[in-house]
């Protein structure tokens, strides 16, 4: 499957030039960029920054940032699933996960969450894949954004509805391990019948028989 990466930059606000959300970024402009040291959700800064120069190399992969001049203060990963989830197991070509999203604290509250997730999506080029998140209040910052796990879950879905992603059912062990993980998707309008069908037997997988 032949990927289409259309390349989006914005400005967002015109009185600050300097912030500009762009991407998909490739791996040769990441490794020039600096990383913000705030940007520690999931790994050390440095390695967090390998590790989005290496997404951007896959043939599937894309990075959308945020940058304050030379500097990513933002971004949000996509990706096929990792091997050792179930939704790798149907080695389907038109699933992709949006696997991360962090913004440095001083930039949160401006909405470049929002505007990243929507720049992945512009000019369609979403629109032949199923794209899911994995949402785990494990890796939700609780403590730095002063929300409860209930408040954050809701912050987490209107973040993913800017794209017209919805909750889905599941009986994935993990998801179903805590009331507020949660599966959301959007399905493009590209999408073939069987891919739908197939990404439905990936959910559930303890289907009763009568």
């Amino acid at each position: 499957m032949e990927h289409c990466k259309l390349y989006q930059s914005h400005v967002l606000f015109p009185e600050n030039q300097n912030l500009v959300i762009e991407g998909p970024v490739p791996p040769e402009q990441l490794s020039q960029l600096d990383f913000h040291p705030g940007l520690h959700a999931f790994r050390r800064p440095a390695e967090q920054h390998e590790a989005l120069i290496e997404i951007a190399a896959l043939p599937e992969g894309r990075i959308i940032i945020t940058r304050d001049r030379n500097q990513i203060v933002g971004y949000v990963t996509f990706h096929y699933p990792d091997e050792q989830e179930r939704w790798s197991e149907g080695q389907m070509e038109d699933l992709i996960e949006l696997g991360a999203i962090e913004v440095a604290a001083e930039y949160r509250s401006l909405g470049l969450g929002q505007q990243m997730i929507r720049t992945a999506f512009e000019q369609g080029q979403m629109e032949r894949y199923i794209v899911f998140t994995t949402e785990y209040y494990w890796h939700w910052d609780l403590k730095g954004s002063g929300l409860n796990v209930w408040e954050y879950r809701k912050m987490m879905e209107r973040l993913m509805k800017v794209v017209d992603m919805e909750w889905y059912a599941t009986d994935d062990p993990e998801i179903c391990s805590h009331p507020a993980n949660c599966l959301m998707v959007r399905i493009g309008s590209r999408v073939p019948l069987a891919s739908q069908e197939q990404f439905d037997r990936l959910r559930f997988r303890q289907r009763f028989m009568y």
